[in-house]
């Protein structure tokens, strides 16, 4: 009898609680309507308000209808793209139709993303267009500053202004991990159909033509210009402010220091006609 009785005054007291503190909340809202929304304006949390078929929180962002990924309200989404949960489209972009958006990839602000183009996991996208039908594999980082720095009259370190995009044309193919620096005083530029590896570094400012083949591990310096239907092997280097001709091909490990303006078959370091370095590599040999 006493466990009975004791059991029905615990309930009775929850009861009693939970009703008071339902009153307490609706009075709150009632007298501090301005305070309730202050703290939603400058909250980080997921607080969520229910705007058409879509949940709203109070940074704009929603979840998009195709993939449960994330948008910005001022983003301009195809209602066939798909954006993956745990994506994110930040303001002001532009995605095409039949966009695919995989898990973890962050589209920044003002990206144009072109029509059937495939992004893959964790790829972030700043400061830049991508053209139709593109392929851009895990982890590709596109848009982030490039290495400009200075030294001014003090002696200090100071960093030069990185303030213009990367254009990306029609039915390129970079590979995973792949890095594209914005430009400071050009815009960084890759040509259609040009076909990108893994691992590839590409500096601020550099342009590349249309239909090149980038191999491995190529790092390619700020400011370089390269012409259509260039091959660049595993692990070649350009210096920067250099030119390519058109219809180049670099050996593996080939370093260019200079511009090469004729096209053909080059290689070593200093790279040079590709007949001259098998020359010199067979009377270092013997």
């Amino acid at each position: 009898m006493e466990i009975l009785v004791r059991r029905f005054a615990s309930t009775y007291v929850a009861r009693c609680l939970s009703t008071s503190l339902t009153r307490s909340a609706s009075n709150f809202r009632t007298r501090f309507p301005s305070k309730i929304g202050s703290l939603c304006s400058f909250s980080h949390s997921s607080v969520t308000t229910v705007e058409g078929d879509a949940a709203v929180n109070c940074l704009g962002f929603r979840t998009w209808h195709n993939g449960g990924g994330t948008f910005h309200h001022s983003a301009s989404i195809d209602p066939t793209a798909v954006v993956e949960i745990g994506a994110v489209v930040h303001s002001n972009s532009v995605v095409g139709p039949s966009v695919h958006i995989g898990s973890g990839s962050v589209i920044g602000h003002a990206v144009t993303i072109g029509q059937s183009t495939k992004i893959g996991f964790n790829v972030a996208l700043s400061n830049c267009t991508v053209g139709d039908f593109c392929v851009i594999h895990n982890g590709v980082c596109v848009g982030q500053d490039g290495f400009g720095f200075f030294v001014d009259e003090q002696g200090t370190m100071k960093k030069k202004p990185q303030m213009l995009n990367v254009k990306i044309g029609m039915n390129v193919e970079i590979g995973s991990n792949t890095c594209i620096d914005r430009g400071s005083w050009r815009d960084t530029i890759i040509g259609n159909n040009t076909k990108i590896d893994n691992l590839v570094q590409i500096g601020h400012n550099v342009i590349i033509g249309d239909c090149c083949l980038l191999c491995g591990q190529v790092g390619i310096a700020g400011s370089v210009t390269i012409g259509d239907y260039v091959t660049l092997g595993g692990r070649v280097a350009i210096r920067d402010h250099v030119s390519v001709g058109s219809k180049v091909r670099l050996a593996a490990l080939s370093c260019v220091t200079k511009d090469i303006k004729e096209p053909g078959d080059y290689g070593g370091f200093p790279a040079v006609r590709i007949v001259y370095w098998f020359y010199f590599c067979l009377c270092t040999t013997f």
